[in-house]
């Protein structure tokens, strides 16, 4: 009889080590150190300004994204003292819309046990210790998660592109920052912030549609489809905050750098002139028309309240008739250098032109938008000048003055732009532009007074009726008294701050840059190396592809168990109960007189101490 044929055998090593293998791998869902859907992945939840994104670690998007409040989006200014009444209830109501928020992502976006889940918080560098303690103590107290994590949204935006030294430009909805890191180290001394950022964008794109955009109103019959309605200035009430984001989101697009002095040379001075109260400096013009959008965005209260006061009311009016009347010498500038497309767009009529078109065409009325304002709204972002507001090129400008000398080269060529803000079409190429053409153009030194050369003689000096005055008609009394005066006043000099830069101009290259063909004249090796070399994310969720990414490689930061928590927690109420007694108690000895009761609360005592009159007899 035959042998049975047996199958062979792996030996043992072979098989150890392919459990060694898949143990270690996290493309394998039958592992217990990693699971899809098993109880190892972490929660990472980018909580944004106005959008917050969630989902588990180790995917590559987030199971959702959704928008919150405004209350909730005013996170951000919680911080300091609470002296008032009221920040103590806006504080609360945060906190209720806050715990609604998370409660959210756990039971209607993730499905998920939030006592068995690990959470990742991704964090803002400027965010308040307030806000943080109100993420954890909702956490470990309403949702019982086992421990919360926080990590910087900067040097996960790095690690998603697979680098871990570079400058980062976080353009967000309420604040732009700009945070250099080396070595996965944030050098938060170098942190620079500005306003400039998507709600300044928001703003000003709402005082340019109230101004400059038209809107047609839904016909009132049918026979009047063919015949549209003449096209009027936009009603208040159209311009919702809903709208205005999609407009901004859906319309709007960044134009390259505009040069007014060259376009006024090219059309041969056709351009009418701005009027001298818009006339400047480009800082001055960017600061009028930052202050432009403040003033036509304010609503029609405001003035009907500033009514009752005369000089108020003028002032006002004053202020808002120059800033309109810059925004228009700007309109009549843009209207001739752009070719973008007008946009007709359909949005709902005010109640007094639904109720007068009916139910014919949806009731939907036309807002037809300009293609300069699609062009050009985004300039607010690159206007510079102010100290407290600089544009998002002066950031990253001002951050590399501070760090050290020999990263700068490499810090300049590792740019990282992130945010919803950068999501403008356009926006990351303009930014580099505007950084290359910072440091190109110096500015041009000015001389207020004349001043000696070698040889003795004076530069030519304009004279009063604007001629030069050559140096052979100057007098040798002149040129003698000129030569010995004791305070002789030196040419004025511009400051540059930039000029300690200038040398690393070849080297600027961003990382996720979509177009690089226009560097290839001037860009360094390493500069057309780095550019445009990182993964195609969009830009608003680097952050969260950074933090699921660290969550399945267990690299994040310290993590905030629940047990420690909860005894640091009762340290803190112990001591404030303490705190309180010490109080009282110092209170009573500063006055240590009893206090008697009143008769009025204490009517026995009081009629114990009053007897009544006898009746005399």
């Amino acid at each position: 009889m035959s042998a049975v044929p047996t199958t062979p055998s792996r030996s043992s090593a072979a098989a150890a080590a392919r459990a060694e293998l898949l143990a270690s791998s996290p493309h394998y869902t039958t592992t217990k150190r990693h699971s899809l859907y098993g109880t190892e992945d972490r929660v990472i939840i980018d909580a944004g300004s106005r959008v917050w994104k969630v989902g588990f670690s180790g995917e590559g998007r987030p199971r959702d994204v959704f928008a919150v409040k405004r209350t909730a989006s005013g996170l951000r200014g919680t911080s300091g003292p609470r002296d008032s009444v009221d920040e103590v209830e806006r504080e609360r109501l945060m906190e209720l819309e806050m715990q609604e928020c998370l409660r959210r992502v756990f039971f209607n976006s993730l499905l998920a046990d939030p006592k068995s889940r690990k959470v990742i918080i991704i964090e803002q560098p400027l965010l308040p210790l307030a806000v943080k303690d109100m993420f954890a103590r909702i956490l470990f107290h309403n949702l019982e998660v086992p421990s919360v994590s926080f990590m910087p949204s900067h040097l996960l935006a790095l690690l998603a592109v697979g680098r871990v030294t570079g400058m980062v430009l976080d353009c967000g909805h309420t604040e732009s920052t700009v945070l250099p890191v080396y070595s996965s180290r944030p050098m938060f001394s170098n942190i620079r912030t500005s306003p400039l950022a998507g709600s300044r964008l928001t703003a000003h794109l709402r005082a340019l549609l109230s101004l400059f955009a038209s809107y047609r109103p839904p016909p009132t019959i049918i026979r009047a489809a063919a015949q549209p309605s003449p096209a009027t200035r936009v009603p208040e009430e159209i311009l919702t905050e809903a709208l205005v984001e999609e407009v901004k989101t859906k319309c709007l697009f960044v134009g390259t750098p505009f040069d007014p002095t060259a376009s006024e040379a090219d059309d041969a001075m056709d351009v009418d002139q701005p009027s001298s109260a818009s006339t400047g400096t480009p800082s001055e013009s960017g600061r009028s028309s930052r202050l432009s959008m403040s003033e036509a965005q304010a609503p029609s209260s405001t003035a009907s309240g500033s009514r009752a006061s005369g000089s108020g009311l003028g002032s006002t009016s004053s202020s808002h008739n120059v800033a309109e009347s810059h925004l228009r010498s700007m309109a009549e500038l843009y209207k001739k250098h752009s070719n973008a497309t007008d946009v007709h767009m359909k949005v709902v009529p005010p109640p007094a032109h639904a109720a007068a078109a009916g139910s014919f065409n949806n009731a939907r009325g036309t807002l037809i938008i300009p293609g300069w304002i699609r062009e050009r709204a985004a300039e607010v972002l690159f206007e510079g000048g102010d100290i407290d507001e600089r544009s998002v090129a002066e950031m990253i400008l001002d951050s590399l003055l501070k760090v050290p000398v020999d990263l700068r080269k490499t810090l300049a060529s590792s740019i990282l732009l992130v945010g919803g803000t950068a999501m403008l079409p356009g926006f990351i190429q303009r930014v580099h532009a505007e950084i290359v053409k910072t440091l190109e153009s110096p500015p041009n030194p000015t001389e207020s007074f004349p001043s000696l050369r070698r040889d003795g003689q004076s530069t030519p000096t304009p004279s009063a009726s604007g001629v030069n005055t050559p140096p052979d008609a100057i007098t040798p009394t002149a040129t003698r008294f000129q030569r010995h005066q004791v305070n002789v006043p030196s040419p004025r000099r511009t400051y540059d701050p930039y000029a300690s830069l200038r040398s690393i101009t070849p080297h600027v290259a961003i990382l996720n840059n979509p177009s690089i063909a226009n560097m290839t004249g001037y860009a360094s090796p390493e500069a057309l190396a780095n550019a445009g070399k990182a993964p195609a994310f969009a830009p608003v969720l680097l952050p969260w592809v950074g933090g699921s990414l660290a969550g399945a490689m267990k690299l994040t930061s310290e993590e905030v168990v629940r047990e420690r928590w909860d005894e640091a927690y009762e340290r803190d109420q112990d001591a404030q109960r303490q705190e309180l007694e010490d109080l009282a108690i110092n209170t009573m000895a500063i006055d240590p007189e009893p206090v008697t009761a009143s008769p009025m609360k204490s009517p026995r005592k009081s009629q114990a101490r009053y007897r009544a009159p006898l009746a005399q007899p």
